[in-house]
């Protein structure tokens, strides 16, 4: 049995708990020092003590986690503990409340994750524990170690040796992680070539407001103090990208300098503007300091809130004609992505082929069933695809094909002109009518010089849509449309 265990364990016992914690969370960083300072930078440090403070708070955690466990330092480091805790949470609270999810980076390469309101009641927690051991007396961790009887010693071995053995469970999955990571950029490129790899996953949920549904109205002011309307934004008859950021999240500002060069290469086929949830004085700064051409403020997160963004940097697309066109990006690597797609969509009527309003021809298709297939539907819009079963462009978009289909509607019919035979075309696994046709007689009507390419016919036969080519723009194309016509989702024929 325990001896030893007098008056004071329970105060002995919290601040063992406290130090375990605070020991790995100072470990942790000191092992991922690059990791430690960006996350100090991102959560509102200057420059000039990012590198310094990376390396007092791993020192500070770890003077903690040592004087918890003598009886004559606890009261300091309980202190210690406390202090420490409520910097730490009131640098989350002022970040979440300005939108913005850092990661936290509390333990480095342990484990690390966006800050939320999960992080602040485990701050709690430990802030409770922290005023057990200020609050009770008793002896120190070696003290009561050297009172415990053998079985006890053997009890207190068992669970030190648990203990490292799930800190080393928790590193092998970080490791296990990382491949995994590696393993997927490796799927990513095989399917770009053309491969395809089964995925019975469901699809993860998408963030922000359904594509289709009309883009809240909204008036922000300008660097220069002038006012800026959602309808100012579309005045051109663009596609309108609104980017979000903030002054004090880092791969906002590590963004700007591509935004700036989007705004000012792009300006004649894309409205790109940025809304800065920083003051006048920061956004007029950050305007001068990138040459950024279109910055509105968004100090109160009005705007933000209302396109249901997720922090900071996130995007969405608006088309032209005031409908969400995208759930929200996040990351500079899915912004880029979004802008990609904007591009394309805002190209669309630039695209060779049938002249807006002209009558589709009749070719006499069939479908797999042998049936004959029309071009238009009585009831709703017809995207057509010109598609090649043998393409490798074609196989790189089929996986976000069947996820459209998954959450089909009645806005708008999908209609596949497969240039490869019944059977190739029947193992792509479309639910949505596909036509035969081998001889891409289709295709060369419609003026589509290769595959993956689409147009929007509507219900009456006529073009309704410039040729798109490529995968991006057939998806932006299919988003733009159902924008118009229903709630953005893309629908299959029954």
């Amino acid at each position: 049995m325990l001896t030893g265990a007098g008056t004071g364990a329970l105060g002995l016992v919290a601040g063992l708990a406290v130090a375990a914690v605070f020991a790995a969370a100072g470990l942790g960083k000191l092992t991922d020092r690059a990791g430690t300072r960006k996350a100090v930078e991102e959560f509102g440090a200057p420059d000039f003590l990012a590198k310094p403070l990376a390396l007092l708070l791993p020192a500070a955690e770890l003077a903690v986690a040592a004087t918890l466990l003598f009886a004559s330092t606890r009261l300091v480091g309980a202190a210690g503990a406390l202090a420490l805790l409520a910097v730490f949470s009131t640098a989350i609270g002022v970040s979440l409340a300005r939108g913005q999810a850092p990661d936290c980076h509390c333990f480095g390469q342990l484990h690390s994750a966006p800050a939320s309101w999960k992080t602040l009641v485990r701050n709690a927690f430990l802030a409770g524990l922290a005023l057990v051991a200020f609050a009770e007396r008793g002896p120190g961790a070696f003290g009561w170690i050297g009172s415990l009887e053998p079985v006890g010693i053997l009890a207190l071995a068992t669970g030190v040796a648990a203990g490292g053995g799930g800190l080393a469970f928790v590193t092998l999955m970080r490791s296990y992680g990382r491949v995994l990571l590696r393993l997927d950029t490796v799927e990513t490129a095989l399917r770009e070539a053309g491969l395809e790899f089964p995925d019975d996953e469901q699809s993860l949920p998408e963030l922000g407001i359904d594509p289709g549904s009309p883009a809240p109205a909204f008036t922000a002011e300008a660097a220069d103090g002038a006012p800026v309307s959602l309808d100012d934004l579309l005045e051109p008859g663009l596609p309108l990208v609104l980017l979000f950021t903030s002054p004090s999240c880092g791969p906002c500002r590590a963004l700007l300098p591509a935004i700036s060069a989007w705004q000012a290469e792009h300006r004649e086929r894309l409205t790109l503007a940025v809304l800065s949830s920083g003051d006048r004085a920061t956004l007029r700064a950050e305007a001068d300091e990138h040459g950024l051409e279109l910055a509105l403020g968004d100090d109160d997160l009005t705007v933000h809130d209302a396109f249901q963004a997720n922090g900071t940097p996130s995007a969405v697309l608006v088309s032209a004609d005031g409908h969400i066109a995208s759930y929200v990006a996040s990351g500079s690597d899915e912004i880029e992505d979004l802008v990609e797609r904007a591009l394309a969509l805002g190209d669309e009527s630039e695209q060779e082929g049938l002249s807006i309003g002209s009558m589709t021809p009749e070719l006499g298709l069939h479908d797999l069933e042998d049936m004959r297939v029309s071009f238009a539907d009585s009831d709703r819009e017809t995207l057509v695809l010109f598609w090649n079963p043998g393409c490798g462009f074609c196989r790189s978009m089929l996986d976000d094909l069947h996820a459209w289909e998954r959450n089909a509607d009645a806005s708008l019919r999908l209609l596949v002109v497969s240039s490869g035979d019944a059977a190739d075309s029947r193992a792509d696994g479309f639910r949505s009518t596909v036509a035969l046709d081998p001889g891409y007689t289709a295709g060369e009507a419609f003026g589509a010089g290769g595959t993956p390419m689409a147009v929007v016919v509507d219900h009456e036969g006529r073009v309704a849509s410039g040729l798109v080519a490529g995968g991006a723009a057939v998806m932006a194309l299919a988003a733009a449309r159902s924008s118009a016509t229903g709630d953005g989702r893309f629908a299959a024929t029954s």
